[in-house]
């Protein structure tokens, strides 16, 4: 379809092309996306057989001193003159030692079993009953990845102990001297000063971040649950059981069941739930910015007042109006005769569970994208407006031609944000129907429950924290599969420098 034929189709027509093109994308966009992620693994291995040839290339070129370092690290930059960074890396030599001698190598050799000497009760000389605490598996595996994760940082000072000796040799041989403490310092607070400042907020995402994910990845790959509690009991590797226990329909079908019935729940209330917001709050935030629409200050006053009452007692609140003897049901009792209709909003119906937990979302998800829409609205150039007043355009022309174009060429990343916050959006399913109507088809879930309330209740209440993790693995695949495929084909990505 040339672009004067796409031009002369009615808005409908328009969705419907860039609706039936977007999902014939959809194929096309998944290839590319494997296809970058293998060329990201073939640079990646790559870049180590670079690594290793320099590594080979410095050590055959290098002085004495350069070879020793390969051993004992800084002794390059010591004989080169540039003591203070040698001692650096020879103290960080040292300290790993000590640290893997008389702490980690410990843990280190149980982690292949996560250990071996199970916890006793007995009895000691005076009849007294004593507990012989044996291996602790958390401890284990906690320790190992924070041993591992140690090594690998040892490792990258390594290389850096190794090339700076080898550079300082090549400097030498150039008659140029190494740079003092000073001249370094004043380096790393001005021209390197964004490693400097990242240097803190680095360390800190390692501890916080990266440790408990490896963890909890690792998890994933044990039968860590209630029967396998630590320290009282081991628990041990189980490869891809928890994995596979999701989609065997034979051996576990009520895992997988549920697995594959709230994965369906789960994407289908996430469009639904960022798209109903996405379209009502921009339908009002178009309303409120109409011109001679008068009160606007109050109307976005209203707004910001809801989101400033903290959501969780928002959904607190509807939960005890949404119950059989609460405020809805009484004020439709006004209109049912005096009679208490007692419905069941909540806990009764799997329909009218969902529809209710989608409209209770809309009451405290659209007065954010009403606010984001408005400054969005705010910001369009008015002499677009003025070149299709001109050309003789409509309002409905100038809005699918104009402003809905702008709106989602500027928030398809805030739409991509919304969509992954409803996949994990746990306040609102938790906090109004607690995974309800409950049903004995599932495994510790029920019918509103998604992924994420349904890995919460796994891991409070059943402690399978095995299979917990497991999901919180595919969740994040799904996840971060989604956003990267519609992100990496949006305008958004491909146009950012300007909007057409």
């Amino acid at each position: 379809m040339t672009f004067v034929e796409y031009k002369q189709l009615n808005p409908f027509q328009r969705f419907a092309y860039n609706f039936k093109k977007f999902i014939c994308n959809v194929p096309h966009a998944v290839a590319n996306f494997f296809k970058a992620l293998g060329r990201g693994i073939v640079k990646f291995f790559v870049g180590i057989g670079k690594g290793f040839k320099n590594y080979g290339v410095r050590f055959a070129k290098g002085d004495w001193a350069t070879k020793l370092s390969y051993l004992i690290f800084g002794i390059g930059d010591i004989h080169k003159g540039k003591y203070y960074k040698g001692i650096l890396f020879f103290l960080a030599e040292v300290l790993y030692a000590l640290y893997m001698v008389f702490f980690g190598w410990g843990y280190l050799q149980k982690f292949p079993t996560l250990g071996t000497v199970e916890t006793t009760q007995g009895y000691n000389e005076m009849g007294m009953p004593v507990t012989e605490y044996g291996d602790n598996s958390m401890l284990i595996l906690l320790y190992s990845v924070l041993s591992i994760v140690i090594t690998i940082v040892i490792f990258a000072i390594y290389i850096a102990n190794i090339k700076d000796a080898y550079q300082h040799q090549l400097m030498k041989a150039e008659g140029k001297k190494p740079t003092s403490l000073k001249q370094d310092v004043r380096d790393f607070l001005d021209g390197k000063y964004h490693i400097t400042l990242l240097s803190f907020p680095v360390l800190m995402i390692g501890i916080f971040n990266v440790l408990p994910l490896i963890f909890m990845i690792l998890i994933a790959f044990t039968n860590y649950d209630m029967q396998h509690l630590p320290p009282g009991t081991l628990f041990h590797w189980v490869g891809l059981d928890n994995f596979t226990s999701l989609f065997n329909f034979v051996d576990s079908s009520t895992k997988a069941t549920t697995f594959i019935e709230l994965t369906k729940w789960t994407l289908l209330w996430a469009v639904v739930a960022t798209f109903s917001n996405y379209i009502l709050g921009m339908i009002i935030a178009l309303m409120i910015n109409k011109k001679g629409i008068k009160l606007k200050a109050l109307w976005r006053t209203l707004f910001v007042i809801a989101i400033a009452v903290p959501q969780f007692v928002s959904l607190l609140l509807m939960n005890q109006m949404l119950q059989t003897n609460g405020a809805i049901n009484i004020l439709l009792s006004y209109f049912n005769g005096g009679v208490n209709p007692q419905i069941q909003f909540l806990n009764s119906s799997t329909l009218m569970a969902r529809v209710t937990v989608v409209i209770v979302n809309l009451w405290v998800g659209i007065p954010y994208t009403i606010l984001s829409m408005s400054g969005i609205l705010m910001n369009i150039p008015e002499d677009l407006y003025e070149s299709a007043r001109i050309d003789g355009a409509g309002p409905v022309k100038t809005f699918t031609a104009i402003t809905l174009p702008y709106m989602i060429f500027v928030t398809t990343p805030q739409l991509i944000t919304q969509f992954v916050g409803n996949i994990n959006n746990f306040n609102v399913i938790y906090l109004l129907t607690g995974g309800g109507p409950s049903t004995e088809q599932f495994y510790q879930a029920g019918r509103t429950d998604i992924l994420v309330t349904w890995l919460f209740n796994l891991t409070m209440s059943s402690q399978d924290y095995g299979l917990a993790a497991a999901i919180g693995i595919l969740v994040f695949i799904v996840c971060a599969t989604l956003s990267l495929i519609i992100f990496n084909n949006s305008k958004s990505m491909k146009d950012e420098e300007a909007f057409s």
